[in-house]
């Protein structure tokens, strides 16, 4: 047994085919069925060579006597640390000198300083290090150190084994990735979160040491424009030409950095509201004196400039970097190729804190289920009686009081908001039409919502899931949303007729729509607006107007409703000329009731 034994390790050594005592250790510390099989392959020659397979990988073993210093490699360690002579590092003083000190942590230090206790089975470690294997050589390699030390009888660590990888690769990868959260990977300059931390760390000094800082939002004038026109290699140039630009003409003190695709910040440390406006024109000459050199030609380039002095006008970066770019807004619409100052304005602030308000509104509303429908009814001008309902929003304010909706659409359509009060109405429309299958209903879209994606799947997926909804629901869109442009708007109501809807224009008259506009739209209803209707009985110019609106409606077979009729005499008048139906306070203003749940189906 001795014999065989002895045997299975002399034949373990000649696989490694290293020095001694790395190989009679690492069998030493085999599984007896592990020692079998590499016994099994040392007797078939060419089966397994240790040292092949890892220098195919990029891998070298070690074993380290740290009492003694002496260091032992495997026999391909040569090839994967790229030394001439292996015996140049065969003791861990010697392999530490190759580690280039700024370039991660030494062996020695991560296992004699580790903290750990070895238990019995030895305290892993894993480190990554730079080492240059032949000094002034501008070659160097990244290596992953993963081994295991073991404890001497004295207590502190006396033997290290492991092995090194190659990981060049990798390493200039985590590198990449390391530069790109800092800086932005098209001008090199700092990426908007970097900024953004400088611009903080540079205000909260200014307001430390009572002094004075500037922010400066640089925007580059029709980079749209350059991209339809050359695309966006060309666009991209002139981005990277401007950062330069821009950098050449900055203080050594100050950030520059990339906000956005066409926008650039500037933090300016201690700077007064002179310096800042002084740092502005410089900037704004240097993007624009010479044309920029791109791949099709030169290019004649400008930047328009807003910016704010801090703490003075803005106390936080939030504020900062809002002031910014309204200031920049404001200069943008004023002058091209020019530079604004934030100076305070009590309009302005007032309308941004109505604007927060009514986003807090709008967004508690929304959660807490507090907008709800009020029906209009529109009847038939003939008899009277109700054909179908207008569903208007309302929303309640937490105390129970209304908040009326002239006073939030236009803010939430400002703020992109309105879309998701458009989707809370079409689920709550939906809902009754559902619930009532005699009823016949309308709600208003908003410009912003019939190009939105979200919504137009919303309004699929409620309609497909609900069998005969779609033929029962009007969808009303102003007259100004469908002239803005009429080949998207024609392409709306096509696919909203496809789903078995009709389309009603609202308030026609408004913006002046002309009927060749009108027919090629292809809407089932036309809704006159009722500044036209509520002075019919007593202005001339409007009865001709609207007089002249029904009989062209009747000519292009749509369907009219005349909104805001206010007198008996007006909804005669309008019955005459041909109008199919009426709409306002004669025949019922909104009401949060629902007449149909009541059996109300005579003439109101």
């Amino acid at each position: 047994m001795m014999r065989t034994s002895e045997r299975h390790t002399s034949e373990a050594t000649v696989i490694h085919d290293g020095p001694q005592d790395l190989q009679q250790a690492r069998s030493s510390e085999l599984p007896r069925d592990a020692k079998v099989e590499a016994t099994a392959s040392a007797a078939h020659p060419g089966v397994l060579d240790a040292n092949q397979i890892l220098a195919s990988i990029g891998e070298a073993a070690y074993d380290w006597r740290i009492d003694g210093d002496a260091l032992v490699w495997s026999g391909n360690a040569a090839a994967v640390l790229q030394v001439p002579d292996i015996a140049a590092v065969s003791t861990g003083r010697r392999y530490a000198q190759l580690i280039e000190a700024e370039n991660g942590q030494a062996r020695f230090d991560a296992v004699m300083q580790s903290g750990k206790r070895d238990e019995g089975n030895g305290v892993a470690y894993q480190i990554q290090y730079g080492i240059r294997p032949t000094p002034g050589s501008q070659a160097g390699l990244w290596l992953e150190d993963t081994g295991r030390w073991f404890v001497g009888h004295d207590g502190r660590p006396a033997r290290a084994q492991g092995v090194v990888r190659v990981i060049n690769e990798r390493h200039e990868q985590e590198c990449r990735l390391n530069y790109l959260a800092r800086y932005d990977g098209l001008t090199g300059e700092l990426n908007r979160h970097h900024l953004t931390a400088i611009l903080e760390d540079t205000l909260e000094d200014a307001i430390r040491f009572r002094s004075s800082c500037g922010f400066l939002l640089v925007a580059i004038d029709n980079l749209g424009g350059i991209n339809h026109s050359y695309g966006f290699d060309v666009a991209d140039q002139v981005i990277a030409e401007v950062a330069k630009r821009l950098r050449s003409r900055m203080r050594g003190k100050d950030s520059l950095g990339r906000y956005s695709g066409n926008k650039f910040g500037l933090v300016l440390r201690d700077c007064t509201p002179d310096d800042m406006a002084i740092a502005a024109e410089r900037l704004l000459q240097a993007v624009r004196t010479d044309m920029v050199t791109t791949g099709i030609g030169p290019i004649a380039v400008t930047a328009t400039i807003g910016g704010v002095t801090a703490p003075r006008h803005a106390r936080s970066v939030s504020e900062v970097l809002a002031r910014a770019q309204d200031t920049l807004d404001t200069a943008k619409r004023t002058r091209r190729g020019s530079f604004l100052a934030h100076r305070p304005s009590i309009e302005r602030e007032e309308l941004r804190r109505e604007n927060v308000r009514v986003t807090d509104e709008v967004v508690a509303a929304l959660n807490e289920r507090r907008i709800f429908l009020a029906y209009e009814p529109v009847v038939t001008a003939t008899d009277r009686r109700p054909a179908f309902y207008e569903c208007l929003m309302r929303i309640r304010r937490s105390d129970g009081s209304l908040i009326a909706a002239s006073e939030i659409v236009p803010i939430a359509e400002r703020l992109g908001l309105v879309r998701l009060l458009d989707y809370r109405v079409l689920e709550l429309v939906v809902g009754e039409l559902s619930g009532a299958p005699a009823l016949r209903a309308s709600l208003n879209v908003s410009p912003a919502s019939t190009i939105d994606p979200d919504w137009w799947a919303g309004l699929v997926s409620l309609l497909r899931s609900r069998s005969g909804v779609a033929q029962r629901l009007i969808v009303e869109i102003t007259e100004s949303a469908a002239i803005q442009d009429v080949d998207e708007t024609r392409g709306f109501v096509a696919r909203v007729k496809d789903l078995g809807c009709r389309i009603a224009i609202d308030d026609f008259g408004a913006g002046y729509t002309s009927f060749r506009n009108l027919r090629k739209l292809g809407v089932d209803i036309v809704k006159i607006d009722g500044a036209y209707v509520q002075d019919l009985s007593r202005s001339d110019d409007d009865r001709a107007f609207v007089r002249t609106l029904i009989e062209l409606a009747k000519r292009l077979k749509l369907t009219t409703v005349a909104e805001w009729v206010q007198s008996e005499q007006s909804a005669r008048t309008l019955e005459a000329w041909g109008c199919d139906f009426l709409q306002g306070a004669l025949v019922g203003l909104a009401s949060t009731d629902r007449p149909w749940t009541k059996g109300l189906a005579q003439a109101i």
